[in-house]
């Protein structure tokens, strides 16, 4: 019998809170999450996602409680407190657990002399909710939980779908999986999970999607590379680059996947095909990452360490059948899975971000053999990042002409969301696809 205890929800609190704060300075969420000690992060990781999801609904019942914001680490405590108890209908813990257990954090952590404020401040919002969160709801950011620049931005682009868009950030996605083909089936593993009750239904062409979050490492098949965690818009870029491509005679295919870390895509093109193929990620780091994830899957890759669009740092020459340019954006279609992507972005991001793309799709397009493809993708929903990259292309590119793709996928839940004309109707994050077909010039 397992008798380890969790650790207490003040620790807990702690832990997410200093999280935040390292949000709020500029820290991806994986990074802070690194830093708290293994025995407190799950607890950390979920009581840090929910206050990222309310964190605009959370600063803006703070700036009515108290006149200046506190002392940083102050701050994030409070704010993840209010974030944590502001919806009395989703609140994981009960007001007066979570208020008793929030003042304890600060009380035996670094703010144990502003304790009191913050025990008045969570008190006033208990006898004062209504009111409150009334008065709050007039801020957009409170009301949609996003920065200002980037729900006007949706509203922009999207008029008919942007509160959708927003809504499906707030619902933490389901976990999907890629089933290996070289090492199982969809139905061979869908029963091996059934078999020890966890429910998995199929989705797409690879995959299986639980409803519900479990430990990856603890799943049925995962140490032997059974399958990958990917979410199911993911999974389109290999068959999408693949389905109908003209196989050479005599040799393998030659695939590049140009931004290829963590490797999830490089994996499920050779999955699919035998082929030679060459990933690149400008990171070394990130690099290591992918040989990790090809070795636990039983592939392999000529692995480098390069910016994909230094093409003459790392090219012998030979043209590619089929390049894969999943290209650096803002990250806007994967808010769902990372919702501290809305707050670390910045809207001058996306100009510096296009700038990137577009170098990209023009250093590695006549890397791309007569006949041969590319297919450009982000997971992105802003069409800065998507249909105007390849609009703006094309008008430079005559050689270039586009194959049937997705284009836009508009991050929903199948289960809770209503469908948006034009997206498959899936539970899927946000992302853009284009591909591109060369042809004499």
């Amino acid at each position: 019998m397992n008798t380890t205890q969790a650790p207490p929800l003040w620790r807990q609190l702690q832990a997410a809170a200093g999280a935040l704060q390292a949000v709020r300075a500029g820290q991806s969420a994986t990074t802070a999450l690194a830093a708290v000690a293994q025995p407190l992060r799950p607890a950390a990781q979920a009581l840090l996602f929910h206050g990222l999801r309310q964190l605009g609904r959370a600063e803006a019942l703070r700036s009515l409680l108290a006149k200046r914001p506190p002392a940083p680490a102050v701050d994030a405590l409070l704010c993840l407190a209010l974030a944590l108890v502001w919806d009395e209908a989703n609140a994981p813990y009960t007001p007066f657990t979570l208020v008793d257990q929030a003042v304890e954090a600060a009380r035996r952590g670094g703010a144990r002399a502003q304790s009191g404020f913050l025990n008045a401040c969570l008190r006033r919002f208990l006898r004062e909710r209504d009111a409150l969160v009334a008065a709050s709801a007039r801020d957009p950011v409170a009301q949609w939980n996003h920065p200002r620049w980037w729900i006007a931005r949706l509203q922009r682009d999207w008029p008919d779908d942007w509160q959708a868009l927003l809504q499906a950030a707030d619902h933490a996605a389901p976990l999907t999986l890629r089933v290996n083909r070289r090492r199982s089936t969809v139905a061979a593993l869908r029963a091996r999970f059934e078999a020890q009750g966890i429910a998995a239904g199929p989705i797409g062409l690879d995959g299986l999607l639980l409803p519900r979050a479990r430990p990856v490492p603890d799943l049925p098949g995962y140490a032997e590379g059974a399958w990958s965690v990917q979410d199911a818009a993911a999974q389109l870029a290999a068959p999408l680059l693949l389905d109908g491509l003209a196989r050479p005679a005599g040799r393998p295919l030659r695939l590049l996947d140009a931004c290829a870390a963590p490797g999830g895509k490089t994996a499920h093109l050779l999955e699919c095909a035998d082929a030679e193929l060459t990933a690149l990620d400008v990171d070394p780091a990130r690099c290591t990452r992918i040989h990790e994830n090809l070795a636990r899957l039983g592939l392999a890759a000529d692995v480098r360490a390069a910016d994909a669009a230094d093409v003459a740092a790392w090219w012998d020459g030979r043209p590619f059948d089929a390049i894969l340019l999943d290209a650096p954006c803002s990250a806007s279609g994967i808010v769902r899975r990372h919702p501290d992507v809305r707050w670390l972005r910045r809207e001058s991001d996306i100009a510096q971000l296009v700038v990137q793309q577009d170098r990209l799709l023009r250093a590695l397009w006549p890397l791309v053999a007569p006949g041969g493809r590319l297919l450009f993708a982000t997971c992105s929903v802003f069409p800065a990042e998507g249909r105007e990259r390849v609009e703006t292309f094309l008008a430079h590119h005559s050689e270039a002409r586009l194959l049937p793709a997705p284009g836009h996928l508009i991050p929903r839940s199948a289960a809770t969301m209503p469908a948006v004309p034009d997206n498959r109707p899936r539970d899927n994050d946000g992302f853009f696809y284009s591909l591109l077909e060369k042809g004499p010039r």
